[in-house]
């Protein structure tokens, strides 16, 4: 070490998850002023953006999960009332309670609810080993093997799933009268309303709690889930009975299609609530990964500077930087780097204050790098107060990050006093900002204007881009400027996008199986209704219509179920798609008008097929067998 040399020390720590969070407690505690105790996530914000960022689709990913299954099992459980109205009826006139009818279907449930964990929990085992092949030239560790958490978190949701969703429907049909028997339209009296909907709420709001555990996602997605299935029910009601009013000025087939929505009114509409809310959750999933994938490979662009530069001397700043420029290098910003230490906010001496936020203690025990500068970086960006003008340059202003703002609990307008070698700055916070660690530009917590420590002894820094095959190139830097310290970010970046690849590789996996809990629930949704085509294709039939007549119609009215879902899905998936890029990932938002027409033509032709592949055995039965059949 050389005089005026600054000596650092630091050493590292790791271990179990639970071990390393008891022990960076008992450090916070016992650690000595001058001493910093960072994590990952504050060590290197970039890998903990992607990783954050991650984590939050993943989440919301579980959330669209949850919503399909909801979705699944309340179209199902409405299909398995109406197909045993009838058996219960007949239990019934032999002297069967209502409380016999009802533990038996509720026996039934409970061995649906055991055979559906111990299959899901197989699929997600097995679905969890192929992921881990798949990633095995990208993960350099063995993921720990799964443990009973998963079993556990699947059997409670599929229990409040049916409890929410299949309980109210059942307890109905317990009340089914024993004369429908001989009156097929006696249908059982109609539930009470917090009995048919408060279950279901309930267990929606529970699970997506239980998921997610974070409060702006929670709150963010329960009301606008709440919203939007309001504006879809209303408005498919509103379209049906338009619908029902052109049918008269289309062809043959879709005058019966058509004529079918209009005839089933109330189920029309509950099936444009079904398949609406579940394009639309898989249309907002495909919006924000997209917006996730694409800010991610923007934020690593292939010249993102992969050298910093410091403690460069002012009188060599100008060669320096001419240097660099004719080697070629992409470079960025240049600051100046000055030591500072803050000793007062308020005229109170910073020993004497007590911050509830760990990181004020740090940041008032340590010595911070601090710069000025003119124009705010692209970087940054203003979340309180204002940035200075030209007119402002060699006021007493500063400008802090919100990291730095929310540790200190400083606001603005507040007065925060530093020693610089001794000379003593009094400024008044004028900004505050966020800064995006992950430019790999250089950033400061502490930034002011030009012209009030332009006369203070201090360094340079900056960052520059150089390509694998520039070796030399540092070689002769360093030995042409020797006082300049040169860190190579080189593998911090390599880390960095590995991170990014793994994310992106479970973002893409999940999404993709969240595709096939999509289809699930328009299978499902598409039987619900499955009893009442066939006896009116038997009906159709005897009085004349050939198969392909009926085919047609089908076609026809799943096209228009799905046309008419399809756009209400992409305009819910473009209001929801901004608010959780904007407000819970903090990416960009890209609006992309191509999201009505993947809405509409692949609603439409997702629930046409849908319902002809559940439908289509319906026409192969014959007539006469449907009708004798009952």
């Amino acid at each position: 070490l050389q005089p005026g040399s600054r000596a650092t020390h630091a050493l590292l720590f790791a271990g179990e998850r639970d071990a390393v969070v008891s022990f960076k407690a008992w450090l916070n505690k016992t650690k000595q002023r001058g001493q910093r105790l960072l994590d990952v996530s504050e060590a290197s914000p970039q890998i903990q953006n992607a990783i954050d960022r991650a984590g939050r689709f993943l989440s919301l990913a579980s959330l669209v999960a949850v919503l399909l299954c909801a979705i699944a099992v309340a179209m199902t459980a409405r299909r398995y009332v109406q197909r045993h109205l009838d058996s219960i009826a007949l239990l019934k006139t032999v002297g069967a309670t209502r409380a016999f009818t009802l533990s038996m279907s509720l026996v039934q449930l409970c061995i649906i609810a055991i055979a559906a964990v111990l299959i899901g929990s197989g699929v997600g085992y097995l679905a969890q080993e192929w992921l881990l092949r798949a990633l095995e030239g990208l993960l350099r560790e063995n993921l720990p093997p799964p443990d009973l958490f998963p079993l556990g978190l699947g059997f409670l949701t599929a229990i409040a799933l049916l409890a929410g969703f299949a309980l109210p429907p059942l307890l109905q049909l317990s009340r089914v009268p024993a004369i429908r028997v001989l009156r097929r339209d006696m249908e059982p009296p109609p539930p009470v309303v917090w009995l048919a909907f408060g279950p279901a709420i309930a267990a929606v709001v529970f699970l997506i709690w239980w998921v997610v555990r974070d409060v702006r996602l929670f709150a963010g997605f329960t009301v606008g889930l709440t919203v939007f299935a309001v504006i879809l029910a209303l408005a498919g009601w509103a379209m049906v009975r338009l619908a029902g009013s052109i049918r008269g000025t289309v062809g043959v087939s879709w005058r019966y299609g058509i004529a079918n929505l209009s005839r089933r009114r109330a189920e029309s509409v509950v099936q444009i609530v079904a398949f609406g809310l579940g394009i639309m959750v898989l249309l907002l999933l495909a919006v924000v990964r997209n917006d996730l994938l694409t800010d991610w490979r923007r934020s690593l662009p292939e010249n993102l500077p992969n050298f910093f530069f410091i403690n460069i001397p002012p009188d060599e700043r100008v060669a320096f930087f001419d240097f660099l420029d004719e080697q070629g290098a992409s470079r960025s910003r240049a600051l100046p780097m000055i030591r500072a230490r803050l000793t007062q906010i308020n005229g109170q001496p910073i020993q004497t204050l007590q911050f509830i936020d760990p990181r004020g203690e740090g940041y008032s025990r340590r010595d911070q790098n601090i710069t000025w500068q003119a124009e705010l970086g692209d970087d940054n960006q203003i979340v309180s107060g204002r940035w200075w003008i030209q007119a402002e340059h060699g006021r007493s202003l500063v400008s802090i990050s919100d990291e730095y703002q929310e540790g200190l609990g400083l606001k603005i307008g507040d007065r925060m006093t530093f020693d610089i070698a001794g000379e003593i700055i009094e400024a008044e916070v004028a900004s505050v900002r966020k800064i995006k660690w992950d430019s790999f530009q250089p950033n400061f917590f502490i930034v002011f204007p030009p012209g009030l420590l332009d006369e203070l002894a201090g360094t340079w820094m900056t960052s520059a881009y150089f390509k694998p095959g520039d070796g030399r190139v540092i070689a002769n830097l360093v030995r042409r400027f020797p006082s300049v310290s040169v860190f190579d970010l080189d593998d911090l970046l390599s880390q960095v996008r590995s991170v990014v690849d793994k994310a992106a590789m479970a973002v893409q996996s999940v999404f993709v199986f969240t595709l096939f809990a999509g289809l699930v629930v328009l299978l499902a949704a598409v039987q619900a209704s499955r009893d009442e085509r066939r006896y009116e294709s038997a009906m159709l039939r005897t009085l004349g219509a050939s198969r392909g007549t009926v085919a047609r119609g089908i076609l026809a009215e799943f096209s228009a179920l799905g046309l008419l879902s399809g756009l209400l899905a992409a305009t819910g998936a473009s209001i929801a798609g901004y608010f959780l890029a904007q407000q819970i990932l903090q990416v960009s938002y890209s609006f992309d008008p191509l999201l009505w027409l993947f809405g509409l033509l692949g609603g439409g032709a997702l629930v046409a097929v849908s319902g002809w592949l559940a439908t289509r055995s319906v026409l192969k039965q014959p007539p006469a067998s449907t009708l004798r059949g009952g």
